[in-house]
């Protein structure tokens, strides 16, 4: 049996003030994760990694016994440009330093997905562990309507593609059909391995699974708290 863990990570700052805690189908949003998470067949185990104790009092309040925050992020790991790599590690080693405990598999879960089926979590829980030596991590993805090959920068106030394609002049201009199938990563589920976080530096590996949902609700605006 594998020690599987789910990370729910809540900063308090973003664009939107307070916006893991703010109302989303009548509750804070960082609720609907923690539900799915605690509703999983398979995790073990709920920490929630917050640089507030805002966050912390509200959370322990409704879900005492059922999830732990046993520490508060460092403000220096959860600002705007701060990296995913930095708060899963620090939530490492505080568990390896405090406990002597260190997880198989680590599911990490956004708040700003909420609208999950802990079916499909389980499921891609399951994938994973039945591909466990051959993979370094899963992520989950829908399919994309448009490749990247399709996409534009500017550059000097002029349009400029992507790939640095010499020997194909104006790739961009083919039908979309020539190019590979592509999938967007939406934040349903992450699925890693602290082995590699901790001693390689990297967060997902160079076996990265796919795991392919339908595409779901992404909180990233105001707007976004309206949607279904």
């Amino acid at each position: 049996m594998k020690k599987v863990i789910c990370l729910i990570p809540a900063r308090s700052g973003s664009s939107i003030l307070d916006k893991n805690i703010k109302l989303y189908k009548k509750k804070p949003l960082i609720f609907h994760t923690i539900n799915v998470a605690l509703k999983s067949k398979i995790i073990k185990r709920i920490i929630i990694s917050t640089d507030s104790l805002k966050y912390k009092k509200l959370i322990l309040k409704k879900y005492k016994k059922k999830v732990e925050v046993p520490f508060l992020r460092p403000k220096n790991i959860s600002g705007d440009h701060s990296s995913d790599y930095s708060w899963l590690k620090h939530a490492l080693v505080f568990l390896k330093r405090e406990e002597n405990y260190i997880p198989d598999i680590i599911v990490q879960l956004r708040p700003t997905t909420p609208n999950r089926d802990v079916k499909v979590v389980d499921n891609a829980i399951n994938f994973f562990l039945r591909n466990y030596k051959k993979a370094t991590s899963l992520r989950s993805a829908n399919e994309f309507s448009q490749p990247p090959e399709k996409m534009f920068k500017i550059n000097n106030g002029y349009f400029k593609g992507y790939f640095n394609k010499k020997k194909i002049f104006e790739y961009y201009n083919f039908p979309r059909q020539k190019f590979a199938k592509p999938y967007l990563p939406n934040g349903y589920i992450d699925i890693l391995k602290p082995k590699i976080i901790l001693n390689s530096n990297l967060i997902h590996g160079n076996k990265i699974l796919p795991f392919i949902t339908s595409q779901t609700n992404d909180i990233d605006s105001l707007d976004d708290f309206k949607k279904k």
